[in-house]
């Protein structure tokens, strides 16, 4: 009786081993971690979120990677810098993809004070070890051109001065295609999402892919 319990002890202990192992390498089989911290294009603003081209890239991407949806409709520089630290810490990501700027250029905040925001995120996703990836945004034409360039020349100055990849605005077709705007006249619709997915996919695909066959 003593050989068999100390059998089946042993079996039992073979068995929890495997199950913690099991459970470990569950918890890691995606490849990398993306965190969005957007406004209203990354947060589905007017439609499904499960339409969105976040989630859409997330369904591309498959179980190897996981994304995060940090993006909040409305939101501008200071609020994801405000944000960012908690999630940070939370999701511990290694791509952050900051779509932020465009409710700043659209309230007609200071640029100075946009770019010191999106330049502090740069360096808090560094010194939590994340990659950081811009993404281009631009201003509706009746905003002034002088403005709209000053605005849209942030992104490529950013971008090369701390060598951030800069994901260029290329959605200027949208605007003019009909059923790609709502009513509103500056949110994408669902029939867009596809479309701002293959474009944002096309940077970040490679990007997080290389990372997860280092």
């Amino acid at each position: 009786m003593r050989l068999s319990a100390n059998k089946t002890s042993k079996t039992r202990s073979f068995i929890k081993s495997l199950w913690c192992l099991f459970i470990l390498l569950g918890a890691n089989t995606y490849g990398s971690t993306l965190l969005v911290l957007g406004d209203s294009l990354s947060a589905g603003y007017g439609i499904n979120q499960e339409n969105g081209w976040v989630a859409l890239l997330e369904k591309d991407l498959g179980d190897d990677h996981r994304i995060i949806n940090g993006s909040i409709s409305g939101d501008t520089t200071g609020g994801g810098l405000n944000r960012l630290p908690r999630l940070l810490e939370e999701f511990d990501p290694d791509f952050v993809l900051l779509e932020l700027g465009g409710n700043d250029g659209l309230r007609g905040q200071p640029l100075n004070l946009m770019q010191r925001n999106l330049l502090a995120m740069i360096e808090l996703c560094r010194q939590a070890g994340a990659e950081p990836v811009l993404f281009g945004m631009r201003l509706p034409p009746n905003y002034g051109r002088r403005y709209s360039d000053a605005f849209a020349a942030i992104y490529p100055q950013l971008s090369e001065q701390e060598k951030v990849m800069l994901i260029p605005f290329e959605l200027d077709e949208l605007a003019i295609t009909e059923g790609m705007i709502q009513e509103d006249g500056l949110h994408p619709t669902a029939l867009a999402q596809p479309i701002i997915k293959d474009v944002i996919k096309g940077y970040l695909e490679p990007l997080m892919k290389g990372a997860s066959n280092k």
